[in-house]
């Protein structure tokens, strides 16, 4: 079985610029549907951090977005050459349900790159915004693993991506 390197396969133009495209729609869509006074929380704060410069978020997705793939890289091995090829009970587990099963560690993974980022970055508010929702941003992580497992299935398919 040959070693998928997600940041070279996923992590390259052209793919790259769809990846970046896909991503900021998930994050689009997940604080569109928070609920109750955190979603208002979460939608003032990712509307302010959008009123900063305009692509604000695919910029920043994207300077992330190979520091994500590194992070998601022992995940899909371990899917790859585990779960999915050893005949095990879990042969059959799609890369999302993979995920979903170890949410608490893949979404520590993706937190621990933006955790870096947001310490260095030179935009305060945008700081200061992230580090007022952190607390709440494992949650929000986890709530949405299932829909980016599926948005790499999809992406991984799409490219003929093969493990």
């Amino acid at each position: 079985m040959s070693n998928l390197n997600l940041k070279e396969r996923l992590g390259t133009e052209p793919v790259r610029a769809r990846m970046i495209d896909d991503c900021v729609t998930l994050i689009e869509e997940q604080v569109k549907n928070k609920g109750g006074l955190s979603g208002i929380a979460i939608r003032t704060a990712y509307s302010t951090i959008k009123t900063i410069k305009k692509g604000f978020v695919g910029e920043v997705v994207d300077s992330m977005l190979d520091d994500w793939l590194q992070q998601l890289q022992p995940h899909y091995d371990t899917w790859a050459n585990g779960a999915k090829g050893q005949g095990s009970a879990q042969s059959n587990a799609k890369f999302s349900d993979f995920l979903v099963a170890r949410s608490d560690e893949v979404a520590e993974s993706l937190l621990a790159v933006t955790d870096r980022r947001a310490e260095n970055t030179k935009h305060k508010t945008a700081k200061k915004a992230y580090l007022k929702m952190r607390g709440s941003a494992k949650n929000n992580v986890v709530e949405a693993i299932p829909d980016l497992g599926r948005m790499f299935e999809r992406r991984i398919e799409s490219e003929g991506v093969s493990a």
